[in-house]
């Protein structure tokens, strides 16, 4: 066991006396030592019972035969954050989170490891710091939280409540309104119920392999839930007894290349959060694994979009794609496109190509292969899970657009976009930040046929890519989202929805072409061609570009200013440089 090195031979006495003190005996020595890494805290809604979930992990780790050592990281809720200078934190607790996992796990030489996390942030950071460690490990988030309900019936979530804000501020709903939704729209503990961000990778987490059928859909604070997680410590225990399957089940056998194509496969026919972009491109480099911005596109062409839900134009949640048969239902449909989408397909004149299939040969924590996993998965609700017959659309619900103004690449939730807005010409209004970008809009100065360009918000301008909820919701609320496109070097929350490009590279921060855009310049969208272009000539840019100043923002905080130095953009999954 790798924990030997710490409880083994005379000369770790000293370590031995050190865990005694913490309550083990003579017969603990033998046994797994097992990390349970927790992200329990308080202030978010998708965590503060994480402590009473790990509780529930540790005791069935024990009776399983091994001895649990929980941890914590830090978390930050991203809707808390929004629209303050809280929201620069957030992307860059990603990294602290990978940072912690490697110093707990490797500092004292675990043998295997739990991750036990629900929101935004914190899956991808878990998922890097446990590529980093490279033991066994099992991720079981918190679960989905179950969507709110006005008393007349309407379904709520929490882009609810942020485009309530806009249409108060509209004069179109009452105060009394915009209350009620506020007290109902998270009815209780979860991730925010809809195919935001934190759900998005707990669903990606299945596609992967890395947790258990189940770990994206099943509803928090259920018996269900519960079971989940005595299976996933049974499992963690199981492997680790056996140093045969500790070998075969280390991380990066299980979190490989095939593992971020299945990922992505999966968010194309979910339609799922631009920042899984941002965090599986970051988890690709983790994994050593060759992926780019180009490989999404080619995914996106062959797989279907074939499950809208909240905030894509849809008022399914993930409590509903759970009775519809889950991820692993999905992951069934798509892997039987090979005919029936063919068909669909070349008859759009789309070309089908084989390497866009799910990898049916990976294997997953709990032993069988991705394709033993799912076989007897079926729909049982073709209403919220289509066919690929019935698909929403013949593409995946993500597209990378590219352009004079974003050569890099910028993300596209096309899954949604209304479909009189995929293809778009306006007149920009730019801002220099989110502040100055809320204040613009609800003062009145963004009208239909407008381009909101909002930069130097990108990872390193920002910098942490603050994401652009709140004014995303503004433009809804007040009646624009069929009228107005935004683009930004920023990020956007999961809840966002409509003609929204983000993670727009290079950043303006860095010279990108993003920075030299002037109120009034015509910006063309094309959804069909891919397109992101600023429709002013090259000898005009050049001669604006001469001019050019970055602007440069005060940074009073000490790990941000150090974030801002070392981060790439957002192309290259907003990482640190550890070479400089």
């Amino acid at each position: 066991m790798r924990s030997d090195i710490i409880k083994k031979g005379y000369q770790k006495a000293p370590h031995r006396s050190l865990l005694r003190a913490t309550g083990l005996k003579d017969e603990d020595f033998d046994k797994p030592f097992i990390g349970v890494a927790n992200s329990y805290i308080d202030i978010i809604p998708g965590h503060f019972f994480l402590n009473h979930y790990a509780r529930i992990i540790k005791d069935e780790i024990r009776k399983a035969g091994a001895v649990p050592f929980e941890f914590n990281t830090i978390g930050v809720d991203d809707g808390i954050a929004m629209g303050h200078n809280g929201m620069l934190y957030s992307l860059p607790s990603r990294e602290l989170i990978a940072d912690c996992i490697e110093s707990v796990m490797n500092a004292h030489a675990l043998d295997a490891m739990i991750c036990l996390p629900n929101c935004d942030k914190i899956v991808p950071g878990m998922l890097m710091g446990a590529l980093r460690v490279n033991v066994p490990t099992i991720f079981v988030s918190g679960g989905p939280m179950r969507a709110g309900k006005l008393d007349d019936g309407t379904i709520l979530d929490l882009n609810s409540a942020f485009e309530a804000v806009g249409a108060f501020a509209e004069g179109k709903i009452t105060e009394s309104r915009l209350h009620e939704i506020e007290c109902k729209a998270c009815p209780g503990g979860g991730s925010c119920s809809g195919m935001f961000t934190a759900n998005s990778m707990n669903t990606l987490c299945e596609a992967m392999g890395v947790a258990l059928p189940g770990n994206g859909t099943i509803p928090a604070l259920t018996p269900e839930r519960e079971e989940l997680l005595r299976k996933a410590a049974r499992r963690i225990v199981e492997i680790s007894l056996d140093s045969n399957l500790t070998d075969k089940f280390r991380f990066r056998n299980i979190l490989n290349e095939k593992a971020v194509h299945n990922a992505f496969v999966v968010d194309m026919a979910m339609g799922g959060s631009t920042n899984t972009v941002l965090h599986m491109l970051a988890i690709a480099r983790e994994a050593e694994v060759p992926f780019n911005l180009e490989s999404i596109n080619k995914i996106a062409q062959n797989v279907a979009h074939i499950a809208k839900i909240a905030p894509a134009l849809s008022s399914v949640h993930m409590e509903d794609i759970n009775k519809a048969g889950g991820v692993s239902a999905v992951m069934n449909e798509v892997a039987k496109r090979n005919s029936s989408l063919r068909d669909f397909s070349e008859a759009k004149g789309v070309a089908i190509h084989k390497d866009s299939i799910l990898h049916l040969d990976a294997l997953t924590i709990t032993g069988e292969t991705l394709g033993d996993r799912i076989k007897n998965a079926d729909i049982k609700d073709s209403s919220i899970i289509h066919t690929n017959e019935n698909a929403y659309s013949p593409f995946g619900g993500l597209k990378i657009l590219y352009g004079n103004i974003a050569k890099q690449g910028a993300v596209l939730k096309v899954a949604a976009v209304a479909d009189s807005m995929k293809e778009f010409k306006g007149s920009a209004v730019c801002f220099n930040s989110q502040d100055e970008a809320l204040k613009g809009i609800a003062g009145g100065k963004v009208k239909a046929g407008n381009v909101v360009v909002i930069r130097y918000e990108g990872p390193k301008g920002g910098p942490g890519m603050q994401e652009m909820l709140a004014p995303t919701s503004l433009i809804m609320g007040m009646g624009l989202g069929e009228s107005v496109a935004l683009i930004t070097d920023g990020r956007f929350s999961g809840a966002t929805r409509g003609a929204c490009i983000g993670h727009v590279s290079p950043e303006a921060a860095e010279g990108g072409d993003i920075a030299l855009i002037e109120d009034g310049d015509m910006i063309e969208i094309s959804v069909s061609n891919g397109s992101l272009e600023l429709l002013v000539d090259s000898a005009t840019l050049e001669s604006r570009r001469k001019k050019w100043q970055p602007i440069k923002k005060e940074i009073k905080s000490k790990w941000l200013k150090r974030y801002s130095l070392l981060v790439s953009n957002a192309a290259n999954g907003a990482v640190l440089k550890t070479e400089l």
